[in-house]
Formats: structure tokens, sequence, C-alpha cells
């Protein structure tokens, strides 16, 4: 039996010549260049296609200074710290990177410090040209790192000083207004919010559009229904069961992250409360608790898969040598209306007359 022949590997002096372009045009075309026109890049890449064309990743990181890989640190030490950094997420970047050829380098911290070690190590081994930053803080120690050792980075979020920052982010700010419009609509003019970690950049920017959308319709922001924060289930119902034991309870809940939202379904019962009619309750963030709560819950939801394969789009880029204002972009959270809120069976003050009597 003959032996069979080895298939021969197509080189860049191939695909250069079947194109009749420099090695270099084509070589800057497959690596993103932005000085090469986005026609020449897409015939370049439909002709490796079409050729089978591989590059050899050692020769290419030594000849760029690249390892054609985005970074991403994951916090493990949270009781949160899987979220927004689910499979959907995950699968965005992983798909966008593979697109280009590049990989996705995922590695775990359990502090504060270490996450900071990490980045640093990472950087130091050369093992991804950029990094993702999940759930951005208002004054971020991994965004310090980065701009000082020079290193492309895009953040999923926002954070206070945005100087040299590329990020997509998802409007939390318009879910909130439009929260507050639909509770307005429905009747509630007593409101009460329950925010994020305050170290979050997106616990501010939530907070001031509640505010500002409270204040806009004429309606109380009381520092009772405005200052409680919390995270998960726990926290949740806690900061529920204050509301809903102080003098003048709200009729309507905003929370500003679902798992919170999801503990004062717990509270509610405790109370002997039905989420829905005898108090509304609204979140950002969709996550399984929620759709399967009874009643459902209505929050504003986010896409995980589309924004991982645009921060992977944007720090491609950004490595590549786009400018950082060019590398900009806010999506909007999409309404899943459910039952956890509805028209105000009772004021505040006949709410907190029942309460008072049931306890």
């Amino acid at each position: 039996m003959a032996a069979q022949t080895a298939r021969k590997r197509v080189t860049i002096r191939h695909l250069a010549d079947s194109l009749g372009l420099t090695k270099g045009t084509v070589s800057r075309a497959l690596n993103g260049y932005p000085d090469i026109a986005e026609a020449t890049r897409l015939r370049v890449r439909r002709q490796a296609d079409v050729l089978g064309y591989r590059p050899l990743s050692q020769a290419q990181g030594i000849r760029t200074g690249r390892t054609r890989s985005i970074g991403l640190v994951i916090r493990t030490d949270l009781p949160y710290a899987q979220r927004p950094i689910i499979a959907d997420f995950l699968a965005g970047v992983s798909r966008r990177a593979s697109s280009d050829n590049w990989t996705l380098t995922v590695a775990t911290a359990a502090s504060e410090a270490e996450l900071i070690d990490t980045h640093s190590r990472l950087i130091d081994e050369r093992k991804a040209d950029g990094f993702i930053l999940p759930r951005t803080d208002a004054n971020d120690a991994r965004v310090t790192l980065l701009r000082e050792t020079g290193t492309p980075f895009v953040l999923y979020g926002r954070t206070s000083d945005m100087t040299d920052c590329a990020w997509f982010d998802i409007s939390g700010e318009d879910a909130m207004t439009d929260a507050v419009d639909r509770l307005c609509r429905l009747g509630h003019r007593r409101i009460a919010f329950v925010n994020g970690d305050a170290r979050y950049n997106f616990s501010r920017i939530r907070r001031d559009a509640v505010l500002a959308a409270l204040a806009d319709r004429g309606l109380p922001t009381d520092p009772g229904l405005m200052e409680l924060t919390a995270m998960t289930h726990d926290t949740g119902r806690a900061a529920t069961e204050s509301l809903l034991g102080s003098d003048k309870p709200p009729t309507a809940i905003l929370f500003a992250t679902a798992l919170a939202a999801v503990g004062a379904y717990s509270a509610a019962k405790a109370f002997g409360l039905k989420i829905g009619q005898d108090v509304s309750v609204i979140s950002y963030d969709g996550i399984p608790e929620g759709e399967y709560a009874d009643p459902g819950l209505t929050t504003y939801q986010v896409d995980n898969h589309h924004a991982g394969r645009r921060l992977a789009e944007l720090l491609i880029r950004r490595v590549r040598g786009e400018p950082t204002e060019t590398l900009r972009e806010l999506a909007p959270a999409k309404l899943a209306a459910r039952g956890s809120d509805g028209p105000p069976a009772l004021s505040s003050e006949q709410l907190a007359d029942r309460l008072k009597a049931a306890a």
C-alpha cells in the first residue's frame, strides 16, 4: 500500500502570491493592523480560509511579540463572584476569540490581593496580550496596574476615571429609570431602592439614576428607602425585612441585583405578604432563580453571550492599536416582565397598619 502523501503546509508566501500582494501586507491584514483597508483584510482572510492557511502560533509570537490570547481573571471568594461570569459569557468571549484564531486564558483569584498578583504574573509571563476586566470597581486597582504596565484592557462596565479606558457596558441607568417609570404607571408612590455593594461602579450609576427619576416625578427619596445595600439572597431578605418593618413601608422595591431581589420573596412570606400583589419587586440582571420564583421576577436582563463577544472584539482591536475613544459601547438591558410587579393593593399607610396588626 502506497504511503499517503503528507499535505503541504500553506505558508504566508503562498497566500501572498495567490492574492498578488506582498508578504508584509498579508501579514498585517491577518493581524488586523488599522493601516490595512477593511476590504483588503476581508479579502486576505477569505483567501486564507480557501487555501487552509493556519499561522504557526510560536513563530507568530516571536515575530509580533503577541500570544494572541485574551486574559480573564475571575474572583472566586465572593458569594456572587460568578455573576455575570457565567457559561454564556465565557462562550461569547471564546467564540469571538476563536474566529480570529485567538485563545482565552482564564485564571482565578480568591482575594483582592491575589487578583492583582495573578494579573501581574500573567503579564510577566506573557500569557495574554490584554485583559477583560469584569465587574469594575469605582476605583479599580486592576486598571491602575494595567495602565502602569502598558497592558491593553477593556472594562465590562465603567469606572470613576475613564482615562485610556476601552469599555463595554449595559445601560443600568436607563433600566433603573424605566423601572421607576413602570412602577409609577402602576400607581406606586412610595418606592424603595436596594443597591449593590458601594465599591462597584454600577452601584453609583444605578443609584444616581433612581434618585433622578424619583425626583423628576416628585416622589419621596427618604434616606431610609435609598440607603440599603444587598448582593446576596440573605442580604436581600434582610434589606426587605428592614423596609417592610419601617413605619412607612414601600409598596414597591427596586433592586440593583437580581440575587438580592430573590431574597425579598422569603421576607415577604415571613410577613404574610404576596410578591406582586402586596408589594411589587423589580430587579436588574436575569438569573434562573428569578425566572422560576413564584411569581416570576420582573427584571432587566443582560445578554451575557453578546457581551462576551463584544468585549473580545473590543480587546482584540485595542491590542491591534485602535485608540480607546473608538472602543466604547453602551447596550440596553431587556425587560423580562413577569408577575412580581403590579398595581399596589394597599397604600403605604394601609400596608403599615396591616403589618402591625399581623405582628
